[in-house]
C-alpha cells in the first residue's frame, strides 16, 4: 500500500495537491489528527486490496496533535508501512499576498498581522520539513504547474524508471544550493540586467530568453549541456539513483539561469523524464 503524508505551510497549496492525488485514485483524508494515523492505516491495509493508495493531509489546523506525529510515524516504520512525506512551502511574502487575496485568516495569525503567524508555523514545521521525502516550493507556481509536479512524483508506470530530475535556477550572490548534484555557471552569457527594458523582467519572458540565447556561445553551451545530460542521466539510472538536482546559476538568479533552466526543463520533458522545476531566487533582488 502506498501512503503519502501531505503537509507544509498553510497557503502553500496542500489542498490543491490533495485534489490532484484524489484524481490519481488516492484515498484522501484531510486534516486527520496524527494520533489517528496508525489506526487509519491499519484499517486501510485490511481492505483486501480495495484501498491501495492513501494520501493524508496534515496541517497546522491540527497543531495541538503534532506532538503525536513522531510517535505515529515511528510506529508505522516499525510495522513496515512504507510512506512518503510531501512538504509544500512558499516564500513568506507570497503567502501573505495569498491570504490577503482570499481574505482568509491564517490559523496562527491575527487578521491584521499575518506574517508573524507564518514565521511561527515555519518554526513549528522545520523538523517535519527535514524528514520530507519531497519538498515543493510553490512560490512561483500556477495551480497547473503544481499539478504537473505532483503527477510527476506519484504517477506510476510511465516506463522511465523511478528517477526524478529537479532543475533549479539560482543566483551565486545568494549562495549555491546545498542539495545540488550538478552545478553549471552561465554568467558568461549575455546579461539582460544591463538592458533597461529587460532589467525588471525574468527568464520566463520571451524577450529575455531571446536576448540570452542570441549568441554563438549560448547556443553552443545549450547543445553541450544537452549532450552531457544525455550521457549522464542513463548512467544515473543504471546506478539506481532516484533523484538528481541540476542547478543553473547566474549572478542574481533572475535572467540567464532562469532561461537555461526553462530550456533544460523543456528538453528533459521532451525526452519523457520525470522533471521538476524551481526558480529559487526568482523574486529576490
Amino acid at each position: 500500500m502506498k501512503i503519502v503524508i501531505v503537509t507544509g505551510l498553510s497557503g502553500s497549496g496542500k489542498s490543491e495537491a490533495m485534489k490532484v492525488m484524489e484524481d490519481m485514485d488516492f484515498y484522501c483524508v484531510d486534516n486527520l489528527p496524527p494520533a489517528l494515523i496508525p489506526k487509519f492505516v491499519e484499517v486501510c491495509s485490511q481492505s483486501q486490496g480495495m484501498i491501495e493508495k492513501v494520501a493524508l493531509g496534515i496541517d497546522i489546523r491540527g497543531y495541538q496533535f503534532f506532538k503525536d506525529l513522531d510517535i505515529s510515524l515511528k510506529y508505522m516504520e516499525k510495522q513496515e508501512y512504507k510512506f512518503d512525506i510531501l512538504f509544500l512551502e512558499a516564500d513568506s511574502n507570497v503567502l501573505v499576498r495569498r491570504y490577503k487575496m482570499t481574505r482568509r485568516k491564517h490559523p496562527l495569525s491575527s487578521e491584521d498581522n499575518i506574517l508573524p503567524g507564518i514565521e511561527k508555523e515555519k518554526d513549528m514545521l522545520k523538523l517535519l520539513r527535514k524528514e520530507a521525502n519531497h519538498i515543493i516550493d510553490t512560490t512561483n507556481m500556477s495551480p497547473r504547474e503544481l499539478k504537473d509536479e505532483v503527477i510527476n512524483l506519484y504517477n506510476e508506470g510511465n516506463g522511465k524508471s523511478n528517477l526524478i530530475i529537479s532543475v533549479m535556477s539560482f543566483g551565486f550572490k545568494h549562495g549555491i544550493p546545498l542539495d545540488a548534484d550538478l552545478v553549471f555557471d552561465v554568467r558568461f552569457m549575455p546579461n539582460p540586467y544591463y538592458i533597461p527594458e529587460l532589467k525588471e523582467k525574468t527568464g520566463d519572458n520571451l524577450e529575455v530568453r531571446d536576448y540570452v540565447m542570441n549568441s554563438n556561445e549560448s547556443q553552443e553551451f545549450k547543445e553541450k549541456l544537452e549532450d552531457m545530460i544525455d550521457f549522464l542521466v542513463p548512467n544515473y539510472i543504471k546506478e539506481g539513483k532516484n533523484h538528481i538536482v541540476i542547478a543553473i546559476g547566474c549572478t542574481g538568479g533572475r535572467h540567464r539561469s532562469v532561461t537555461i533552466t526553462n530550456l533544460l526543463y523543456e528538453y528533459l520533458k521532451s525526452k519523457g523524464y520525470r522533471v521538476l522545476k524551481k526558480h529559487r531566487d526568482y523574486t529576490l533582488k
